[in-house]
């Protein structure tokens, strides 16, 4: 392939150039997409980055959508690092990933042990800038969450990333694109990703924004397609400002999207198609589901999926997933293969079959063992939620000398339910609860103790923060 042929994403955005309203918005400020093909944000422009592996370490989202635009077809590889990466790990990402030069922001200081050159980036583009002819098919390399530890480097391209994406056959061109996630993490750049394909302005997220402050900049962006996780879901749902916007489409993916909270966006935004996607760094999107039921028809494992990209397979009660979406490789000696041999990526998601239909009932790596017995407390929390008085729950273990564990469910009650409530109320709300646990689940399974908290934590990657 002839180097000015080579697909990459300054290219495919020249197809939108002559839109002056196509444009990413951040806290840190508004760049039009045709300044991006015009421009630099790179103190000292990209002429010597061409084959170079490059660490992106920008402090904000907004810079490091600029970096991408500009360097995608231009380094060797890519390496997005999100905000909430442990600083204790970036030796080993530098030298896994062969880094050559690391862009950052203003304050570098985490950074400079690395002994690898520093260059600045802003959120912002200088004009009159002269770009290199696209060389290389740029690998995007993107990092797991390493909650149990160092992140794994998971190594894709833009083929890949964007093979999911199909032309839209909206014939309306007002589509305004925002996600609740960090588009440095897979979630978040699948949505980047769409509304650079598509010509849709994009709007992101800021850490440690408020809720309603997030929620008054996507009215005022006119958003109307928006995607997060269910859990960022049931913050807006909690925040009070639901309102503030008017979405067209809701989309969650992450998490076990289950039928509480799907039911409780549907009543918020009546208007909107919410839909509930399935998707892993490594597997790459599997699929969409807009019936607006929880888990997935089992039509799309036995066949009939319209989406002949995709194969789906359940094996040892684990989805299993192969397509063109999945990603190359983990970098770094001693990894597993993604893959097996006959390339279907083992998700570790739990499903189980119910009627014509497969519902997740959580994580293999995230089982309580009680008394020998196998609890996911993803399944509890469903039946929890479904609760009319809650909005979220969150299933944890206390050890137990007699039965190794004990289940116990952290519990957010909605506010409508919450107003006036006095330690009777909470006493009889928590029986009812746990009333509902016995009449779905196996006695094993019933929490032995509900607890009821203002609020559940929730980690940088937009999921609810499980102790490991």
């Amino acid at each position: 392939m002839q180097p000015n042929k080579l697909r990459n994403l300054r290219s495919l955005l020249r197809a939108h150039a002559s839109r002056r309203d196509l444009a990413i918005s951040g806290v840190e400020g508004h760049v039009g997409l045709a300044d991006t093909l015009a421009g630099t944000c790179l103190h000292g422009g990209e002429h010597d980055l061409a084959g170079k592996s490059i660490l992106l370490a920008t402090p904000d989202q907004l810079t490091t959508a600029l970096a991408l635009i500009e360097l995608d077809g231009i380094a060797k590889r890519l390496v997005l690092c999100p905000g909430d990466v442990d600083p204790r790990h970036f030796d080993a990402i530098a030298t896994t990933a062969g880094i050559d030069v690391i862009i950052c922001g203003e304050d570098a200081t985490q950074l400079r042990h690395l002994g690898r050159p520093l260059r600045r980036a802003e959120p912002a583009m200088v004009r009159g800038a002269t770009h290199d002819a696209p060389s290389h098919c740029t690998e995007w390399v993107l990092l797991t969450s390493g909650t149990t530890g160092a992140p794994k480097l998971v190594r894709h391209d833009l083929a890949s990333l964007t093979a999911p994406i199909k032309p839209s056959t909206n014939s309306r061109d007002d589509t305004v694109w925002a996600t609740f996630y960090d588009i440095r993490r897979y979630g978040g750049l699948q949505i980047f990703l769409r509304a650079m394909v598509g010509g849709s302005p994009m709007t992101l997220s800021s850490a440690g924004e408020a809720v309603d402050a997030h929620l008054a900049r996507l009215a005022r962006s006119r958003v109307t397609h928006v995607s997060g996780t269910p859990s960022h879901w049931r913050r807006v749902l909690m925040s009070g400002a639901a309102d503030t916007m008017s979405p067209r489409y809701v989309r969650l993916s992450g998490e076990i999207a289950d039928q509480g909270v799907l039911d409780a966006l549907k009543a918020a935004y009546p208007g909107a198609a919410i839909s509930h996607a399935y998707a892993s760094t490594e597997a790459g999107v599997g699929f969409n589901v807009i019936d607006g039921q929880e888990g997935f028809p089992a039509t799309l494992v036995t066949g009939d999926s319209l989406d002949a990209d995709v194969d789906i397979k359940i094996e040892d009660d684990t989805l299993r997933l192969r397509s063109s979406r999945t990603a190359m490789d983990y970098l770094g000696a001693g990894e597993a293969a993604i893959h097996g041999t006959d390339g279907f990526v083992d998700t570790g998601d739990m499903v189980e079959r119910r009627g014509e239909r497969y519902v997740f009932v959580g994580r293999r790596g995230g089982i309580i063992n009680v008394g020998g017995q196998k609890v996911h407390p993803e399944e509890i929390e469903t039946v929890i939620n479904r609760h009319p008085a809650v909005q979220g729950s969150l299933v944890r273990a206390r050890r137990s000398p007699i039965t190794g564990a004990l289940v116990i469910a952290d519990v957010v009650i909605k506010p409508s339910a919450s107003e006036a409530r006095v330690d009777g109320d909470l006493t009889r709300l928590a029986e009812d609860i746990l009333q509902g646990c016995r009449a779905a689940l196996r006695p094993h399974k019933v929490p032995t103790r509900i607890r009821f908290v203002p609020k559940l934590d929730i980690a940088a990657t937009g999921k609810l923060q499980r102790s490991q």
